[in-house]
């Protein structure tokens, strides 16, 4: 035997050892959880990014979908596709409810109402197909470096994150937080982009290059906003209840009105509103709410700082 099949066959690793001790551990923390005899599944990460995948190929099945398909093909292409994937998300769907019952000490008809859900999901799809469209013409329309449309739907970064959004909100809408959080870090995963999924966002929405980018769960977006890179609309601070808790679903993000442009490294905090048609400047700064019309630089927030003694 060679020195590489020994070193794969030697019995020096410890394994046996390191198994029980993870197993101990493991144990462990399921009875801490009063887990231990029968810990819930949850939501599977690859499942879901496999369904969404697929959910791009049957909304855009001549760009997305399969390189072979004819105009005759298109419609079996996306029935067949469609049906595939809507029993997997209701399996999925199902992994959720009966992990949420189980935290709660209920007792549901699980596969009944993951059923319904994914029912209702799926007659919301040619409704997020039109706003992803709108998001695509945007985002054309706003970069003089698009060739077309299809340039964007195929290597933009904003769209593809913006494609994973439009589906988790819409599950985060059906009471479905965990999988829809699970879709958005995907896309926050493959391209920098951390949209939380219960952010309002209207159509034709653009984030032009887009790593950096971070939309917390109470933001509401308007029409025909674009956002550059590392841009922050979060949250200025995280109230506690009187056990010292921090208070979860609160308005803590930013509302950003129609027709907003949001240049590059600029964080705006709290639940302040920007008015219709205003631009911030790259690396601003700003947690109060600006007019409509607004144009807010750099320059300008320092200045407003040092005058009312802040920041010094």
């Amino acid at each position: 035997m060679n020195e590489a099949a020994l070193a794969i066959a030697s019995p020096f690793w410890g394994i046996d050892d390191l198994v029980a001790e993870l197993r101990a551990i493991r144990l462990h923390s399921l009875e801490e959880r009063h887990r231990r005899e029968h810990p819930p599944k949850l939501p599977a990460r690859k499942v879901l990014a496999q369904i969404v995948e697929q959910l791009g190929a049957v909304l855009f099945p001549n760009r997305l979908g399969r390189p072979d398909l004819t105009d005759e093909g298109i419609d079996y292409f996306v029935g067949q596709t469609l049906d595939s994937l809507l029993r997997d998300l209701s399996r999925q769907i199902a992994l959720e409810l009966q992990f949420v019952a189980e935290q709660n000490g209920e007792t549901i008809d699980v596969w009944r109402r993951a059923s319904e859900l994914t029912r209702e999901f799926a007659a919301k799809l040619p409704g997020v197909r039109l706003l992803i469209d709108s998001d695509i013409r945007a985002a054309y329309e706003g970069d003089p470096a698009a060739r077309c449309p299809d340039e964007v739907l195929a290597c933009y970064p904003g769209i593809t994150a913006v494609i994973h959004h439009r589906v988790a909100h819409l599950l985060y809408g059906l009471g479905l937080p965990l999988v829809a959080r699970i879709v958005s870090e995907i896309a926050h995963s493959a391209t920098g982009i951390d949209i939380h999924p219960g952010a309002r966002i209207a159509d034709s929405f653009f984030i032009d290059h887009g790593t950096g980018v971070v939309i917390g769960e109470t933001a509401i977006i308007g029409r025909r906003v674009r956002l550059y890179q590392a841009v922050t609309l979060g949250a200025k601070r995280f109230a506690k209840d009187e056990n010292g808790l921090l208070v979860k679903g609160n308005a803590r993000h930013p509302i950003v009105e129609d027709d907003v442009v949001i240049y590059a490294g600029a964080t705006i905090l709290g639940r302040i509103t920007i008015g219709r048609g205003s631009t911030i400047g790259g690396n601003v700064w700003l947690t109060h709410s600006v007019p409509p019309g607004s144009q807010v630089s750099q320059a300008q927030v320092r200045s407003e700082m040092y005058e009312s003694g802040a920041g010094i």
